[in-house]
This record gives C-alpha cells, structure tokens and sequence, in this order.
C-alpha cells in the first residue's frame, strides 16, 4: 500500500527558506500526480505546486510563483518542495498529495485520494 510521508517542517523567520520532502513508501508507478496543499487556520486547503511524474511536468499557486519550486525523484517518488522568501502567509501545515490520473493545474483536494499526515510551517515577522 502507498504511503505518504512528510518531514522538513520548522518555523524560520520571514525571508527564510525551508526544504520540504514527501517520501513515497511502496512507490508505484500508478502515481501521474503529486502535489503540496497547504491549510491554515480557518481557512480551506489550497493546492501550492504540483508535479507530473510522467513529463515533471509541474504547476504553482500565484502566490509562491518565483519563491517555490517543487521537483521529484524519479527512481523513488520522492517529491521535495523548496520555499524561499517565506512569508507570514506561508505559514500552515502542509500536505502531500498524490493521484493516479492527471489534474488540471494543480487539481482540487477531492482529486488526490492519497495524502500524508502534514508537516507544520511557521513564518514570523
């Protein structure tokens, strides 16, 4: 059975970077789609960046565009998610995510059955 799971959390200081791993136990090659999500309090879940494993093919949120690049590895799934110039609005927990058919930009949380367990990020002033 795919498992996903997160690590790479923290709390930084606004201007700071953080490097988040999502590492995919029993990795198969059924998985065309992984993505980063994000929630934070009393606010809905928003997709960050998502990545095709086929083309590494890859889409981002407008508020991370030129501060977050997602890529994978493609022998073991491993999907990293590096954040630069974090900000106080970065700050959530984020989730990984993963889906056997290909999203439409970076897909809605009811697209991606597989999730991990979150890992918390924390931007201060």
């Amino acid at each position: 059975q795919v498992r996903l799971v997160e690590s790479g959390g923290g709390s930084v200081q606004a201007g700071g970077s953080l490097r988040l791993s999502c590492e995919v136990e029993n990795y198969n090659y059924d998985i065309n789609a992984m993505a980063w999500f994000r929630q934070a309090p009393g606010k809905e879940r928003e997709g960050v960046a998502r990545i095709f494993t086929g083309d590494h093919d890859t889409a981002y949120a407008d508020s991370v565009v030129g501060r977050f690049i997602v890529s994978q590895d493609r022998g073991e799934g491993t999907m990293i998610l590096r954040m630069t110039n974090l900000k106080p609005e970065d700050t959530a927990i984020y989730y990984c995510a993963a889906a056997r058919r290909r999203v439409p930009g970076l897909g809605t949380p009811a697209q991606y059955p597989l999730w991990g367990q979150g890992t918390q990020v924390t931007v201060s002033l």
